[in-house]
């Protein structure tokens, strides 16, 4: 259910950073409430993915406020505000000489304390991660090498391993890149299902069509200031980057 703000950004400027080639944000005031699934649309370079990052505090900040489910993103709530956020890297990020399980079973790191990473994981964690694979359909390949999964199946292991992290909202970077349109559904359809369930969604696509199909909202980028934020299935097909 849509509920309070899950994330609100006020005047935000980042500087202009080249050697990643990224664009800078350029005054960016945006409300997102708990509970939406927002995709963000633009060019190549329009700062899609620098305001996912900055959303992490990964991206420094020139001017302007980030709160994030109404806690103002500073230095010193950093490791708070993280807890209920997962980010999803183009790609997935996975370790290809792990198996699927095992990839999912690191979702739980960020959570535990020195000594319980040195231990090793519990029947709990196992568990856990099992039921999350599950949630991807893919409880049946827990054993596999990710190296031996189709791209498609290495995207939905990268989300079961968020789901290791309970996120309450999940930033997700192009999410269906080299993906054929089956295994683009899928995923998009597994995202859906966590919107379903109460997890805010933002992630960033370049395809329309999948955008209107599962997306209420969709805020469109042009060098790193909102053009356009409204219904997705009212976008003109040009804002497709």
């Amino acid at each position: 259910m849509i509920g309070t703000l899950a994330i609100e950004c006020r005047d935000l400027y980042t500087p202009y950073l080249a050697t990643l080639q990224r664009s800078a944000l350029q005054g960016v005031n945006c409300t997102i409430k708990a509970g939406e699934f927002v995709v963000l649309l633009g060019l190549n370079g329009a700062g899609k993915s620098t305001w996912l990052r900055s959303l992490l505090g990964l991206v420094p900040i020139q001017t302007g406020t980030i709160a994030i489910n109404e806690v103002p993103l500073v230095p010193k709530t950093l490791t708070q505000v993280r807890r209920d956020i997962g980010i999803l890297y183009q790609g997935g990020a996975l370790v290809p000489q792990l198996t699927a399980l095992e990839n999912v079973l690191c979702g739980c790191l960020g959570r535990r304390s020195p000594w319980q990473t040195m231990v090793g994981f519990s029947r709990k964690d196992r568990y856990h991660a099992l039921d999350c694979l599950e949630k991807v359909g893919l409880d049946n390949q827990g054993e596999q090498k990710t190296s031996q999964l189709s791209g498609g199946q290495r995207q939905r292991v990268a989300i079961a391993r968020l789901l290791m992290q309970s996120p309450k909202i999940l930033l997700v970077d192009e999410p269906t890149a080299g993906l054929d349109v089956q295994a683009a559904r899928q995923v998009m359809e597994i995202l859906l299902q966590l919107n379903h369930q109460g997890v805010t969604i933002v992630t960033v696509l370049h395809d329309l069509e999948l955008a209107q199909a599962y997306a209420k909202r969709a805020i469109v980028l042009q060098e790193g200031a909102i053009a356009s934020d409204g219904i997705c299935k009212n976008l003109a097909t040009h804002f497709a980057g």
